[in-house]
């Protein structure tokens, strides 16, 4: 309903000389449920972020995926992430998002080059370097590096000398050729199926799983990162001490009703 309330995932506490971040993901844009459009209530969720943002003035917005709910969305769901961009640039207020599986990484990245001169960072499909953006504050630096939904054929196209067999595989060797320097926080956005020692996370009705859990990735490979945003399951959920799921901020299926959406907000203090 529209009339719902909003809430805050807080990790970490505030600080003075910290860099914060909103961490949000899986708006399916588009979406309908039963038949029917969300295309108003989810510009309604879209404007408490904005809100938001300009109360609490984060450095950026970290978006994991499943921007839309289809890889060729309708014109609808396109202008209303249109707005949404425009208005996040009207508060100057970087957004760092990544295609997820409903995406498509081609449309996504349309204007890339021209969007980045305007704090507007869609990253589409995987390059053997990762997009990765510095954030400072007082002297301490924030990297965030954007990986976009992996599948292993894509991975092994781009590392023919690599063994990539599965999507475990396709994360670990992209990883594997970044340069992370280690003197700053580096924190990741990322959207894929994460699990942690064979454990699975809690799934919704509303999201594409693979059958049998072929699509799955350990959260041993993001061992580099203090802190890895991701995407792909509706529940705001931890995986593993660094690995944290934001949620959709809209419920998409009866499994959801409980859920606590919202908005995830990162403190990211000097090395932690």
């Amino acid at each position: 309903p529209i009339g719902w309330g909003f809430l805050y995932h807080l990790r970490g506490k505030e600080a003075k000389s910290s860099v914060k971040f909103f961490h949000l993901a899986d708006l399916h844009i588009g979406k309908n449920v039963n038949g029917f459009s969300m295309l108003r209530d989810q510009r309604h969720v879209l404007e408490q972020v904005l809100a938001a943002a300009e109360r609490e003035r984060p450095e950026a917005l970290l978006l994991a995926g499943d921007i839309y709910d289809r890889p060729v969305p309708s014109g609808e769901a396109v202008s209303l992430f249109d707005w949404f961009l425009t208005e996040l640039a009207a508060l100057k207020l970087p957004c760092l998002a990544v295609a997820g599986n409903h995406d498509s990484g081609v449309r996504l990245s349309f204007a890339g080059q021209l969007l980045r001169r305007n704090g507007v960072y869609l990253v589409g499909a995987v390059q053997e370097e990762l997009l990765h953006v510095p954030f400072q504050r007082d002297g301490m630096t924030a990297e965030v590096w954007l990986l976009p939904f992996l599948r292993p054929a894509e991975v092994a196209a781009l590392f023919p000398e690599e063994e990539v067999h599965s999507y475990d595989d396709a994360v670990r060797v992209v990883l594997a050729h970044q340069k992370l320097q280690l003197d700053r926080c580096n924190l990741l956005v990322a959207h894929q199926f994460v699990t942690q020692g064979g454990r699975e996370p809690e799934r919704s009705d509303s999201e594409a799983i693979s059958v049998g859990g072929l699509d799955n990735v350990d959260s041993a490979v993001f061992a580099g990162f203090d802190y890895v945003a991701l995407g792909h399951l509706h529940g705001p959920q931890s995986v593993g001490e660094h690995c944290h799921y934001a949620g959709s901020p809209l419920q998409y299926s009866f499994s959801e009703l409980h859920h606590r959406k919202g908005i995830t907000v990162v403190q990211v203090e000097a090395g932690k």
